[in-house]
């Protein structure tokens, strides 16, 4: 793995690159203060806090209710009704005997 420069090579290296655009003719020209890079030279940040009003919001009540209705088409349908059974215990948790029950 080739290790990485530190700050000081890298500023090294960018003096290196200026002095090299000097010595072949390169001039380095005073940009007035306040100059953008931007072709319009206008603040692309100045209307943050304009905020545009805010909308109504649709209910949607009556959709959410129809698509839960149709994820769970059967929860209205009752089970068979089967007896089951149950461990009968009494109060110290010991089993006392199974007795069957409907729920």
């Amino acid at each position: 793995m080739k290790p990485l420069p530190t700050k000081a090579e890298m500023r090294a290296e960018l003096e290196r690159q200026i002095q090299d655009y000097l010595q072949t003719g390169g001039v380095v020209q005073a940009v007035p203060r306040g100059t953008s890079g931007h072709l319009d030279n206008r603040n692309l940040f100045g209307n943050l806090g304009q905020n545009p009003p805010r909308q109504e919001r649709t209910p949607v009540d009556d959709v959410v209710h129809a698509l839960e209705a149709r994820k769970h088409p059967h929860s209205n349908i009752k089970k068979n009704k089967r007896p089951r059974k149950k461990l009968l215990t009494d109060d110290f948790g010991e089993p006392l005997r199974w007795i069957w029950v409907e729920d």
